[in-house]
């Protein structure tokens, strides 16, 4: 088995609880069905497009909530605020982000890859987590763009295949196994640790 020195981590759905349970809380509490939101990034041309506008910071935040909230079939002067009611739900999943502390204080380089809705969505202790990071929206480009991961290796001063990859969508897995990372895709905390544990060699279960 090839040698894992290196953790690379997806944030919204890893580091945090599930980004569409918030999603869904978030359209109930506009009169929409709880999946209205999900369905449209997945299933619209107008709601992939801004979505990946936001991503790669082509589109501002606030640019964004007005275009979205006419999608979602909103008054307009719900569109004030509408990311941060988005995220209302979000909170930090306090298991792995004691897996990725415990693996940094063992030696293992972390690095974050993440598709931002805006740098601000992270705190100076979540970025204290890690060695490097890689924010769509700083670099233009998004998950499941190759570049992403590789960039993330790089700053960790890895290659590709010393690395393990973790994130919640099947998605954003294929093109880190491609370039020959380990992946995990994330459900629960207690089995993407006891997978990480195994890859990385280091015992990571503290607060389990």
């Amino acid at each position: 088995m090839v040698e894992r020195g290196g953790l690379l981590v997806d944030w919204g759905g890893v580091l945090t609880t599930d980004v569409f349970r918030s999603f869904a809380s978030f359209c109930a509490s506009e009169g929409l069905a709880p999946d209205t939101a999900r369905d449209l990034f997945r299933g619209s041309d107008e709601g992939r497009r801004l979505l990946h506008e936001l991503e790669t910071g082509v589109l501002p935040e606030a640019a964004f909530g007005r275009a979205f909230a006419e999608v979602l079939g909103l008054a307009p002067q719900r569109a004030d605020g509408l990311v941060d009611r988005m995220f209302a739900g979000l909170r930090p999943d306090e298991e792995m982000v004691a897996a990725v502390r415990a693996a940094r204080a063992a030696g293992v380089p972390t690095g974050m890859v993440s598709n931002s809705w805006g740098r601000d969505r992270y705190t100076s202790e979540a970025l204290a987590l890690f060695d490097a990071v890689v924010i769509s929206g700083d670099e233009g480009i998004r998950k499941p763009d190759p570049r992403m991961y590789e960039l993330g290796a790089q700053r960790l001063g890895l290659p590709p295949e010393a690395c393990v990859y973790v994130d919640d969508l099947g998605g954003n897995l294929k093109p880190a196994r491609a370039l020959g990372m380990a992946t995990i895709r994330h459900s629960d905390a207690r089995t993407t640790i006891a997978e990480l544990e195994r890859l990385l060699g280091v015992p990571l279960g503290q607060g389990r």
